[in-house]
Order: structure tokens, then C-alpha cells, then sequence
């Protein structure tokens, strides 16, 4: 007979081998959530410390310490495994915990031996951890288990035999466990019966596991396996090859839009809302440097029309103009209180390291109003948050929050003065009115629409020849729209015919090629009277635009006359996914045209042509930046350009 430490290491190298021989099996996707079964196992228990008081009748003349035994184990289980990687289970059982301690020689020079049956009724519920593809999983949790057999045999040469039961049982032990196990499908895979046969092994260990209340008798058990677990799951459908595999068929389909004139630039009146915020730096509770801070005698003579006239040339979306006049929010701030002595505010500081400091960023633009603008303080009230009313971190988020909580960490302007703040959603600051020209505004961009790029295809690139066999590349993308300048194609000419070709490489590697044409017209004269309005998100909300709806149709639908396009073009700031983004922006952009097609309807203008599109967080077309958190905040918007009958 083998000795039962080389018998332990067999069965568990027995289990191992089985392990890897079958690490390439994959899990069904049809696997139940609920299993039930038995198991069945052999106990390798191994006794230590003494033993030698056996009961109230029989003390034995020499100590046992050392001893080792095999006993079975059964249990009936059930199993829960909602989520395929995590789940729990429940074991009913018998356990034994028998064994035979070593011989020891009584003083007498007779050899004395102690065999003992302790037996349990064991509840062993584990928190299960499956490994995603393969049938591993480990298991760990407590175990209770209630004592139902403590009979021992005690044999001492020339002396009769003593059959008893042991004194001073624990009648509750509470111990652990952990262990490693593989389920193996013995079913078929077309069968929506499943059976798993499933061999593991345990480890006890000693703590908690002493199976009396005196002396020191422990024990430590290694458990060996095997469990045959039965559920029920939908039928699954046999892999085929895929030289066999019928997929579905979706072409990748190509389009243009092209504008019939190309504006080289344009004039518009830009309403320009300010985001009425002021961020700070982490840790630091004094104005960022970035925002324009004047003298007491700059501030004095500082009138917020000042930013209105034109100073620098914007490109098709927003420029440092636009945020320049953003970074005066405090002067403008303090212009507008000078002009209005009954208003009042209120400046929200929110800081992740506490009230505190939230509260010294508030106090530090108070200081500014008071002592450059000579507001009187007790016009402006100071509070210290955490976290701002309106939170771009929310609780269980744990992605990019190093750009979230950038956004976090700043001063809210509040107040009910219309001459401060209007209600244009959120409580905006009242926007300014500033006059800009666009280079390349968005109704001269052609924009090509590759639908199907994302899902289908590696990239994509254009080639657009013109009628003297002249070519131009651009790409590769890997988007679903693209839009190029219309004033890149068309050069120094002034009007011309061009062939758009695309080619697209598929995920499979094939070519696939598609053919537009367009006409396109240069003209370099600059459009006056055009109008552009911007709404302002939230982090990653859509449904804010309710907020905007009067806004929108008393403001920017009445600057509408008929027969004007209306360009509409939603965008995200750089956080979260990609795909997201670009819905998100979408959502937002077809919201607004909802509601000013409403209110067009209702005043009776019906020849509005509108262009939509969703940009997401394409950095090519966003309107600002994203390395600062102000930047990122005005790029979750739609943008609503005007465009009067030519």
C-alpha cells in the first residue's frame, strides 16, 4: 500500500493533468445559470499536537500527537453562476475526519494504538471564480459543520481493548476552505440538459478545526474529488467551419454631399454663451493665470462691449477668439454687477479635497470683484461643496477620472438676475454677442459618408481627380463620415468637376472601391448677416436639451427667415468611447433640429433646408481643444449656423 503522502501527490497530479489536458475546451454560451448535483471525495486528514486524556474514565499512560487517515465525503450542491467569471455555490455533506494516530509504547514497553471516527454534517457555501474560456474556476468561503459520530478504539498490548466515545467534543466547528476544480461538458453540445463532470481538490487548514475543547488535538485536511453537476440551458447550435458560414451580406455604402457654391469665408453674428464656471488648478486655490485678471485702474475703465468687435479671424468652428472672451468671464462678471447694483450672486466652490478648499477658490474671485471691480461683498455669498451641484464624476465611475474631476474642481456662478444670467439651460451667464468671420465655414466642407466603415472596414482614403486628370489623396480614416474643405479641393480655381473615388480595405483584407462625382463652385465673396448660436451639455447628457427648447424656438427659430440653411453639428469632448461619442453628439444635434422644425412649422416658414451631422469627438472638426477642462466643456455642444438665401 502506497503511504498517503505519495497517494495525496498522485491524485492531485492526477488532477492537474486533466486541467491541462482540456485547458482548450471551450465554454458553451448556452451554459445554464443554475446547477445541481453530488460529490464525492476521500479525506486526507492528518492529526498533530496531544492527545491522551480519551475521556472522564480513561486518561492513557502515553501521549499521541502524530496521526493521518482516509475517510469519505459526500454532498449534495447547488450552484449559481450568473455572470459566467463570478457565482457562489452551497455543499451539503458527510465528512469524515477519522484517522489512526501514530503508535506510541506505554511505560510498561506495550505499544499502544488510537484510532478515532469523527464524522460530520458539513455546510460549506464558496464564492466561485471561473476563468472566462475554460472550465477553471476556484472556489474559497467558510465552513460549519455540526459533530455526529466522536468514537474512538484504543488498543494497548496486555491490556483489554477500550471501545468509548471521546469527551469534551466540540459539537460546532467553524473553519475554511479553498480550492481549485474544472468542469468538464460531458453533453452534447446540441443538448439543452448540460452535465458537468468536475474533479477539485481542497485544502482545510487547521485554524478553527480542533476537534475538542481540551488538550490540543488539531487537524488539517486535504480534500481529492470529483462532482457531477446537472442544469438545464437553451439549445446550442453547432460551430460550423467558416468556409460554412453564411453571413449575413451588408455592403459598404458611399455618398457626398457637396455644397453647390463654396463660401471661401463668411461674417457672422455670433451668439456666444459663457459657461458660467470658473476651474481652477489642483492644488491651488488662486485664479488660474489663463483667465485675464486687470489692474484696478484696467478694471475701471473694462466694458464688456469690448469684446464684441471683431479681433481675430475664426476658423470653420471656434478659436482663441471665442475663448478669450471666455477667460474675461470674471471681468465680464464684473462689469455686469457694476452696470447692475441690485443684482447679486452666489459662487460655488467645489473641491475633491473638501469644503475648505472649495470654499477658498470661491473666496479668491470675491476677493477679485471687490477689490479690482470695487464690487461691496456683501453682494456676493461664498460656499465650499465637495462636489458641484451638477457633477461630471459620477459614484461607481472609475474611468478617465483624472479629466472628470478636472471639471469637478471649480467655482459656479449662480444668480437670479436676467441681467447676470439667462435661463438658457443650466443657468448659463448671458451670452455676449461678438461679430467673427469663418474660414472655411461648415456649409463649404464636402462630407463624405462611408456607411457601414466602422463595422466593415480596416481605414479608408479618397482619391478626388479633377477634369485635367489631377489627383488629390486624403485619408486614411476608419469613421463613418469624413468632411474635407471644400477651398482644399477646388484650390485657386474657380470652379471645377471632380471624381471621388473611394477605396476601402475590409476587416478580412479584401478591396472594396466606390465612385461619386461633384461640381464644385468657389465663391470668394463673404456672406453677411449669417448667425450662429451654440448649445451647451452636460458630461455625457443628451436629454438637457429640453432645458434649451425655449431658447430655441424664441430666439434661434425667429432668426430664421424661409428659404435659409440651416447647418446644425453636434460634438462631445474627448472622455469616454469613441462609438458613444459619436451618438451622443448625433442625439444631440437631431434633438435641436426637432425642435426648431416645430417652431418653424408653427410660424409658417416651410422652404428651411437643414444639414445635420454628429462629429463626436472628431478633433478635426471640434470648435476648441481638449487639454483644458474649459475647452472640454464647450466642445459638448451643438452648433447652429444660419445661412441666408444666397
Amino acid at each position: 500500500m502506497l503511504p498517503i503522502n505519495k497517494l495525496i501527490k498522485k491524485s492531485i497530479a492526477a488532477c492537474l493533468l486533466m486541467v491541462i489536458a482540456y485547458t482548450t475546451a471551450q465554454a458553451q454560451n448556452t451554459q445554464p445559470t443554475w446547477w445541481f448535483g453530488v460529490s464525492g471525495a476521500a479525506n486526507f486528514n492528518f492529526y498533530d499536537g496531544t492527545t491522551q486524556r480519551l475521556n472522564d474514565n480513561l486518561i492513557v499512560p502515553a501521549a499521541f500527537h502524530k496521526g493521518t487517515g482516509i475517510r469519505p465525503y459526500g454532498s449534495v450542491l447547488v450552484e449559481y453562476r450568473p455572470l459566467g467569471i463570478l457565482g457562489v455555490s452551497l455543499n451539503v455533506a458527510y465528512d469524515g475526519r477519522g484517522g489512526k494516530f501514530k503508535e506510541v509504547v506505554a511505560p510498561c514497553n506495550c505499544p499502544a494504538d488510537l484510532e478515532v471516527n469523527a464524522s460530520y454534517i458539513a455546510i460549506e457555501p464558496s464564492l466561485r471564480l471561473g476563468i472566462p474560456k475554460t472550465g477553471l474556476y476556484f472556489f474559497a468561503g467558510p465552513r460549519v459543520a455540526f459533530n455526529i459520530n466522536n468514537s474512538f478504539e484504543y488498543t494497548q498490548l496486555k491490556q483489554p481493548n477500550t471501545n468509548a466515545n471521546l469527551s469534551n467534543i466540540n459539537k460546532t466547528i467553524f473553519s475554511g476552505q479553498a480550492g481549485v476544480g474544472y468542469d468538464f461538458l460531458v453533453s452534447s453540445p446540441k443538448s439543452a440538459t448540460k452535465i458537468d463532470l468536475s474533479p477539485f481538490v481542497s485544502y482545510q487548514p487547521y485554524f478553527g478545526q480542533d476537534p475538542r475543547s481540551i488538550e490540543s488535538w488539531s487537524m488539517t485536511t486535504v480534500r481529492v474529488g470529483i462532482a457531477l453537476k446537472f442544469g438545464k440551458g437553451s439549445k446550442a447550435v453547432a460551430k460550423q467551419t467558416p468556409s460554412s458560414v453564411a453571413l449575413p451580406v451588408r455592403e459598404v455604402v458611399f455618398t457626398v454631399r457637396a455644397p453647390i457654391s463654396i463660401p471661401a469665408k463668411r461674417q457672422v453674428s455670433e451668439t456666444l454663451p459663457l459657461r458660467n464656471s470658473v476651474f481652477f488648478d489642483d492644488g491651488s486655490s488662486d485664479i488660474p493665470v489663463r483667465y485675464v485678471m486687470l489692474s484696478t485702474s484696467q478694471a475701471s475703465s473694462f466694458r464688456e462691449h469690448e469684446l464684441q468687435s471683431e479681433q481675430s479671424v475664426s476658423t470653420t468652428g471656434r478659436s482663441s477668439r471665442q475663448l478669450n472672451v471666455y477667460h474675461n468671464i470674471l471681468n465680464i462678471l464684473g462689469d455686469r454687477l457694476r452696470s447692475n447694483p441690485d443684482a447679486v450672486i452666489t459662487l460655488t466652490g467645489a473641491s475633491g479635497r473638501g469644503i475648505v478648499d472649495g470654499k477658498a477658490m470661491a473666496e479668491s474671485i470675491k476677493r477679485y470683484l471687490v477689490v479690482n471691480f470695487g464690487i461691496d461683498g456683501n453682494r456676493i455669498t461664498t460656499v465650499g461643496r465637495i462636489k458641484p451641484v451638477v457633477a461630471s464624476e459620477q459614484p461607481g465611475g472609475n474611468k478617465e477620472l483624472v479629466l472628470l474631476r478636472a471639471g469637478d474642481r471649480r467655482v459656479d456662478i449662480e444668480s437670479s438676475s436676467p441681467a447676470l444670467l439667462l435661463e438658457v439651460g443650466g443657468g448659463m451667464m448671458k451670452p455676449v454677442q461678438i461679430v467673427a468671420t469663418q474660414v472655411d465655414p461648415m456649409d463649404s466642407q464636402v462630407i463624405l459618408n462611408v456607411d457601414g466603415a466602422k463595422d466593415l472596414l480596416q481605414s479608408w482614403s479618397v482619391d478626388i481627380t479633377d477634369d485635367k486628370g489631377i489627383s488629390q489623396h486624403y485619408g486614411p480614416y476608419t469613421t463613418d463620415q469624413q468632411g474635407i474643405a471644400g477651398t482644399h479641393i477646388v484650390g485657386a480655381r474657380p470652379e471645377g468637376d471632380y471624381k471621388i473615388t473611394m477605396i476601402g480595405i475590409t476587416k478580412s483584407g479584401l478591396s472594396v472601391k466606390k465612385e461619386s462625382s461633384v461640381h464644385l463652385v468657389r465663391n470668394d465673396n463673404v456672406v453677411v448677416k449669417g448667425y450662429r448660436y451654440s448649445i451647451l451639455f452636460d458630461f455625457d447628457k443628451s436629454n438637457a436639451i429640453a432645458s434649451y427648447e425655449k431658447f430655441l424656438t424664441g430666439t434661434v427659430a425667429a432668426s430664421i427667415i424661409d428659404g435659409s440653411t440651416v447647418i446644425i453639428h453636434g460634438h462631445t469632448d474627448i472622455i469616454g468611447e469613441e462609438d458613444h461619442n459619436m451618438k451622443l453628439s448625433q442625439q444631440r444635434a437631431a434633438e435641436v433640429q426637432t425642435i426648431l422644425e416645430h417652431a418653424l412649422v408653427a410660424s409658417g416658414k416651410t422652404h428651411v433646408k437643414f444639414e445635420t451631422l454628429g462629429f463626436g469627438e472628431d478633433a478635426s472638426h471640434a470648435p476648441f481643444d481638449n487639454s483644458l477642462p474649459e475647452e472640454r466643456f464647450y466642445n459638448r455642444t451643438v452648433i447652429v449656423d444660419i445661412i441666408p438665401i444666397k
